[in-house]
């Protein structure tokens, strides 16, 4: 029966170093019996063994050589102690020291004292506390010593931070833009013969940059492993301990770094300074993933931007996931090309559990089955400057004047048709900027904007976030840009819409610049306006003040509606929709309740109140009722509800 490959290479290998360390073991015993003493000869190593190439790897000399394998041979030979003693002529000294070491070796040298030598500098032995540095005991360190042994290990200091690939990364195939940033890096590092250069992964989804390191990689022979850049947030020593340790790790392994610095900005100073002293020491391959572009101190970066799939290659990897099905489907994988940005990864996944959900859900049509899949997948992690609104409002729940519904009605259809526009029709082909659409809903509190932005959502099945403005605008310079980063960047995978309540807060004027704080909030409105124009999702902006916003801004906005306070006819109308079908009411006269002079927002108010009011007694909800609860939202408002607007009520 043959053997494989690597079982000969392990035996051979463990033959190599058993051979080896007898040799220093005869060495030693023809020493203390004061013997001809013949050093180790060259060929009893093999070029293919692990001693070999350690050796190579860390540029040992001789001398270096036959100390770590005088402290291997008593690893794995126990009798070798009392040796050690005798040639020492001290029963205390049964282990391997400097002392011995340099007064027994051929070439022995003084620089393995030193620090910066490679048997200190990359930890191969380790060197215990004594009375005499020469005299403390020598020992391998055990990640070396597997490593001598042929042995799979991974440096224990390393174990918790520093990972293995993630299993499913190796399965996602690369889209064609992807695969072409791959090959750049693949040339880059084969060209390069002594030191290899740091390069940066920029943007993108995580788990395509994942890929595309991946796959450069494989194809240089290298493993991945992975490490958070939250590991580095140490003094400048432990960095460069890490650092040490990593590029021992890279060698011994033949591995590749992808550094994780996808959580922090390019503003975050201390973590750019700890990736920047941290990357500019390694001699070992490393990638950095990154959100945005970061620089190191001698901004030694070769940077690749891995933009999102776009639409012919998203299209291409729904057909190919769905097999036979996407002949069926075609319409509804257009439909989600066009709204959600959605990752190899998460595409595969959608297609996987497709069959599953068809099969538990038959009554539920395969689009929407999709959509529903799709649009969780696609909701942001923005926690703390937005919330997710529920949305279950209709057409027949919104009452607006007949020019305001045409415009709603518009951004309906723009929503519905932009595949068809941008892509089919080649729109997006002139550019990407001003493919998003951006809406301005303005009127008074109360009048039915965000009852607007929640129609469209339900409509499309999209997700409604709004913004939280008091956690997104910040008196520290910077950190408001960066919290409207997260939130463009979260939003970008599709299936939201943003809406930015009370928006005047944020988009103001631009002011004349008379000290810092005007420059600064300058800028934060101009980094705005350019993330709306690049944004392609849905953008809504609701204010009372619409003459407070910057007209600048106003130019990129492509719908405005005018949200009007509602005359007695819409109020009316809004009366007779208020009340939920379960509701049990009696002698509701809506002509009288349209007397009342609010908004839909406030009469919405009025309506529950009344609903709690009538359930407390155990009665339909009657015109008293009203009444009741109107005299309280006026009492809110501090407002005085006139004869005028009670007359005939009771």
């Amino acid at each position: 029966m043959k053997t494989s490959p690597i079982s000969h290479w392990y035996e051979e290998n463990l033959a190599t170093l058993i051979q080896s360390t007898g040799y220093i073991r005869q060495y030693l015993k023809n020493k203390l019996e004061d013997k001809v003493i013949q050093p180790l000869p060259p060929e009893t190593i093999l070029p293919t063994s692990a001693l070999a190439n350690l050796c190579r790897l860390f540029s040992l000399t001789e001398f270096e050589r036959d100390i770590l394998l005088l402290c291997t041979a008593v690893e794995i030979d126990s009798s070798l102690a009392q040796l050690c003693a005798q040639l020492q002529e001290n029963p205390q000294l049964n282990h391997p020291t400097l002392a011995l070491a340099l007064t027994t070796f051929p070439q022995a040298s003084w620089a393995v004292l030193s620090p910066q030598n490679p048997l200190q500098s990359w930890r191969l032995m380790e060197i215990s506390t004594g009375v005499t540095l020469t005299q403390s005991c020598l020992r391998i360190n055990r990640r070396i010593l597997s490593y001598l042994l042929g042995e799979a290990a991974f440096d224990e200091q390393l174990i918790g931070f520093v990972h293995p690939l993630p299993l499913h990364v190796e399965q996602i195939p690369l889209a064609p833009s992807q695969e072409q940033i791959v090959q750049q890096l693949v040339a880059i590092w084969s060209e390069v013969s002594v030191s290899s250069p740091t390069l940066q992964l920029c943007g993108g989804e995580i788990s395509a940059k994942y890929a595309i390191a991946k796959a450069a990689s494989m194809r240089l022979g290298y493993n991945l492993h992975i490490m958070s850049v939250d590991v580095l947030t140490q003094s400048p020593q432990e960095i460069y301990q890490i650092s040490q340790r990593w590029q021992r790790e890279a060698l011994l392994s033949n591995s590749l770094l992808l550094l994780d610095c996808d959580d922090i900005f390019p503003n975050d100073v201390k973590s750019a300074f700890a990736v920047s002293q941290f990357v500019e020491s390694l001699q070992t391959p490393v990638i950095i993933s990154s959100g945005e572009r970061l620089h190191t101190k001698h901004n030694h970066l070769t940077t690749f931007d891995v933009p999102q799939l776009n639409y012919q290659e998203q299209a291409r990897i729904w057909a190919t996931y769905l097999g036979t099905a996407a002949n069926q489907l075609q319409v509804e994988i257009t439909q989600l090309v066009s709204q959600f940005n959605l990752s190899n990864a998460t595409i595969q996944a959608a297609c996987q559990q497709f069959p599953l959900q068809a099969a538990q859900f038959p009554e539920t049509s395969h689009s929407k089955l999709l959509w529903n899949f799709c649009r969780t997948q696609a909701r942001p992690q923005i926690d703390g400057l937005a919330q997710r609104i529920d949305t279950s409002a209709t057409w027949d729940d919104l009452v607006l004047p007949e020019p305001q519904r045409q415009v709603l009605a518009d951004i309906a259809t723009h929503l519905r048709q932009r595949a068809k526009v941008y892509q089919e029709w080649g729109f997006a082909s002139k550019g990407s900027r001003g493919l998003g659409i951006s809406a301005l809903f303005h009127g008074e509190s109360g009048t039915g904007k965000t009852m607007a932005a929640e129609v469209l959502a339900n409509q499309f099945g999209l997700d409604l976030y709004r913004i939280d403005l008091s956690a997104v605008v910040s008196k520290y310079i910077g950190e408001t840009e960066k919290n409207l980063g997260r939130i463009f960047a979260a939003a970008e995978a599709g299936g939201i819409i943003l809406l930015f309540d009370e928006a005047d807060a944020l988009f103001g004027k631009r002011t004349e610049v008379q000290d810092s704080r005007d420059r600064h909030a300058n800028v934060e409105v101009s980094y705005l306006l350019q993330r709306m124009e690049s944004y392609q999702g849905l953008a809504i902006l609701t204010t009372n003040l619409k003459n407070a916003l910057d007209s600048a801004f106003l130019r990129r906005i492509r719908f405005m509606v005018a949200f009007p306070f509602p005359e007695a006819p819409s109020r009316i109308e809004i009366w007779q929709r208020i009340f939920p079908s379960q509701t049990p009411t009696q002698g509701l006269d809506y002509q009288k309740l349209g007397q009342l002079k609010v908004a839909g927002g406030n009469i919405r108010n009025i309506a529950m109140n009344a609903a709690f009011f009538a359930a407390d007694v155990d009665e339909p909800v009657m015109m008293k009722h009203i009444l009741q609860a109107a005299q309280r939202e006026y009492l809110k408002l501090k407002r005085l509800l006139n004869d005028e607007e009670t007359r005939g009520w009771i």
